[in-house]
């Protein structure tokens, strides 16, 4: 009989935690729903993590949890590519007020993506002389070319750019080099993607308003200052990759953002 009473009372005891367990998790659960209606997304799974954590044998409050979970990351991401909508519009709108400034060069026929160019650089304008040439595709990525021009080739794989004061830039070496011969002239070209220029595009645009010496580096020295139209047609062509390429970065997260709502609805519709 006392057997009997004692295993009577060890059941109410667990039952009593059980139910204690379920009430105390959804009291937890409550507060993530309220921090959900209120927008606050990082307080609402802090609450729903907590559950798991603190209460791990709490099934239906977990299970709940798990639902409003799904809820909270769906509107996050909504909420985000809303806010990403903005952006492109107002980035677009910036670009669209300024792109008229520039030449697009792309022929359609074999170029998938074009490239803008400072008029004042367009091959036309600039045959005969040495100079660094900026360019940026339309997908925001900037390129620069050291052009040299003249009767003796040089061999140059580089460039260093420098002002009064003794500070410089340099690139690495070149991976795209182009030379030949025109009649008696010697045409040397070498390319240098953003990235991989030694930062002396960065190094341009923040000295823009100085003297700035270029030293051709190969076989033989060659040395050239740049022009204010040179000058500033790097700050503009800069100043364009910088509307370009948050343009595309914003696209990509709008990609990413859309991929994750679609990932959670398809989670969604299998629990119900």
């Amino acid at each position: 009989m006392k057997k009997l009473l004692t295993l009577l009372l060890v059941a109410t005891i667990f039952s009593a935690c059980g139910e204690n367990v379920e009430e105390k998790a959804s009291s937890k659960l409550q507060l993530a729903a309220e921090a959900f209606a209120a927008n606050n997304f990082n307080e609402a799974k802090i609450q729903i993590d907590s559950i798991k954590i603190l209460y791990p044998k709490a099934i239906n409050a977990r299970k709940e949890g798990i639902k409003l979970l799904q809820q909270v990351e769906l509107k996050e991401q909504q909420q985000s590519l809303a806010y990403l909508d903005s952006m492109l519009t107002e980035k677009q709108a910036g670009f669209e007020a300024i792109k008229g400034k520039f030449t697009l060069e792309k022929n359609e026929e074999y170029q998938e993506v074009g490239n803008y160019f400072w008029p004042t650089q367009i091959v036309e304008k600039n045959l005969h002389r040495a100079y660094l040439r900026f360019q940026v595709n339309e997908l925001g990525k900037m390129l620069m070319t050291s052009i040299y021009c003249g009767k003796n080739s040089i061999h140059h794989t580089a460039v260093k750019v420098s002002i009064a004061d003794g500070t410089f830039a340099e690139t690495p070496p070149s991976k795209d080099i182009y030379e030949t011969t025109d009649l008696d002239e010697k045409i040397e070209k070498a390319d240098y993607p953003i990235g991989e220029d030694g930062n002396v595009m960065g190094f341009i645009y923040l000295n823009n308003d100085k003297n700035i010496r270029v030293e051709y580096l190969g076989d033989k020295k060659f040395n050239t200052n740049m022009t204010k139209a040179d000058k500033e047609a790097l700050v503009n062509i800069y100043e364009l990759a910088q509307f370009l390429s948050a343009i595309e970065q914003i696209k990509t997260e709008q990609k990413e953002a859309l991929l994750k709502i679609r990932f959670i609805e398809e989670r969604m519709s299998k629990n119900e």
